[in-house]
């Protein structure tokens, strides 16, 4: 560059040296602050897709729980259902068993009391055929009250258990 001749010159030759430091200054700001906005961008970017990922995981893993949970909860009720499906059956042949030899029974004491000879033996017969009769109603109602009761425990037993373990996660989620 050539030397300036006036003042004036000089003046301009030093304004246009700064303005050119200035414009590299501002474009070292410019590169630094697209680099830095860039970097932030970025990590923003990588910060999101991390907490879209865990948002996703712990939904999926939540899913599979639930889904865990409620297969167990459908098996436990299976499971009740034949327990009582079973007791139910057993209780049936039972009751048709004693029913018939109730009517055995009944058709024995029938046959006695038309044999009897006096007033007093049939009375004692009849007696006798109703004490009995009343006797065994009693024993069978009871038997058969015992078993639905120890069924019925029985059947309880695995949805209970199911209940336990919901109330149990529900109360660790809650902690969590």
């Amino acid at each position: 560059m050539a030397q300036p001749k006036t003042k004036a010159e000089a003046v301009a030759v030093d304004a246009v040296k700064q303005v050119e430091t200035l414009a590299g200054v501002g474009k070292g700001t410019m590169e630094s602050a697209l680099k830095a906005g860039t970097k932030h961008y970025e990590q923003a970017v990588q910060m999101t897709n991390e907490q879209v990922q865990k948002a996703s995981d712990s939904f999926f893993k939540g899913y599979d729980e639930l889904n865990a949970l409620s297969k167990d909860n459908y098996e436990a009720l299976v499971k009740s259902g034949t327990i009582v499906a079973k007791a139910v059956e057993d209780l049936g042949k039972d009751w048709i068993s004693f029913t018939q030899s109730s009517v055995e029974q009944g058709v024995a004491a029938m046959q006695a009391l038309f044999g009897a000879k006096t007033l007093r033996e049939f009375v004692e017969l009849q007696n006798d055929w109703a004490r009995k009769s009343f006797d065994a109603a009693v024993s069978e109602t009871t038997k058969l009250s015992e078993r639905s009761v120890k069924t019925a425990n029985e059947a309880i037993e695995p949805i209970q258990a199911r209940m336990n373990v919901t109330v149990e996660r529900m109360f660790k989620q809650s902690a969590a």
